[in-house]
């Protein structure tokens, strides 16, 4: 099983300490977000966890402890570094402060476990197709070789970001296709492998990969492991990333960043956040009498070679069907 921390909420820049307190206990809980009273149980053990992967806009409160985890489990981080202020992304840092975090976490653990994302990226008041090319320029300068590989998308219009944004328009074919092109040329000057990340169109006359940045056979190699070989469907269309299970909640990240699909509604994403108790089990709040908890499927997709054995007395291995 892959563990994502941080595609509903960016865990790691406001719920470190909650997500090391889970990995110290060894379990987690997290609520169905379509039938609240339906909490899933997640071992957080080597046996029963293949890879825990990240996602955040700030690495920084983690990375003095953050061994706790890499020593223990494979791992595998997304870092988003866009070209937006705080007029788009409110609580996210400035670019050249994001950039010097992203060479702290490369220190602790390597390049090749790093994937640097630029999405999503949209077309409103002083972000231009011209200012977007001079950023990701800037980046790719500053990132090449620190990198294992660089993922952008245009952005979707969710029902949400309609409602939280709605002056914003689509990306027009015209546009996306220049900022393709353009991309594909700045980051093969640097050096830098450019692919999509959920988007049905093909940009790889430009040089870019196809959508699928949770892929087995980049993130097994960059742990010296090696998964089956799996198929699988996709974590939505024009998605080719293999699925895994989320233990954040929606609605309760406080970067409120506009666009974001997470946050429907940022001020209850406030309230959520205040409701935070790191010793739960649970991100928000804490267990009632009317929570039903049921076993997650957590059945390794590692080759069995590679599959850890030892376990501390008293800890199932898990092997219920994915």
């Amino acid at each position: 099983m892959i563990l994502n921390t941080g595609a509903r909420t960016d865990t790691v820049q406001y719920y470190s300490e909650w997500l090391l307190n889970r990995f110290a206990e060894g379990y987690v809980l997290s609520r169905n977000p379509l039938f609240p009273e339906k909490v899933t149980r997640y071992e957080l053990t080597p046996e029963a966890i293949d890879l825990v992967m990240f996602c955040s806009k700030n690495y920084e409160p983690i990375l003095p402890r953050l061994h706790e985890i890499t020593d223990r489990f494979n791992t595998y981080f997304h870092y988003t570094i866009t070209a937006y202020g705080r007029d788009i992304e409110p609580g996210v840092p400035s670019v050249d402060d994001s950039i010097r975090t992203l060479l702290k976490l490369e220190r602790q653990v390597g390049r090749q476990r790093i994937v640097w994302r630029y999405d999503p990226v949209l077309l409103l008041g002083p972000y231009t197709v011209e200012r977007h090319l001079q950023t990701f320029e800037h980046l790719c300068s500053h990132l090449a070789g620190h990198i294992d590989r660089c993922v952008f998308s245009f952005v979707g219009m969710y029902k949400k970001l309609q409602r939280n944004m709605p002056e914003l328009k689509p990306v027009s074919a015209g546009d996306k296709l220049l900022l393709a092109e353009q991309m594909g040329l700045i980051a093969h000057k640097h050096g830098v492998v450019l692919q999509t990340c959920g988007q049905a169109d093909d940009y790889t006359r430009f040089g870019i990969g196809p959508s699928a940045c949770t892929r087995l056979d980049i993130m097994g190699p960059a742990n010296n492991v090696e998964f089956r070989n799996l198929k699988h469907k996709g974590m939505r269309a024009g998605c080719g990333c293999f699925e895994s299970r989320d233990i954040g909640a929606y609605n309760t990240c406080p970067n409120g960043c506009r666009y974001c699909y997470a946050n429907y509604d940022h001020a209850q994403a406030a309230r959520n956040y205040k409701n935070h108790n790191p010793a739960s089990p649970l991100l928000i709040g804490n267990l009632s009498d009317q929570d039903e908890i049921v076993p997650g499927s957590q059945k390794s997709l590692l080759k069995k070679e590679f599959r850890p054995t030892a376990h501390e007395p008293g800890t199932p291995v898990q092997e219920s069907l994915f």
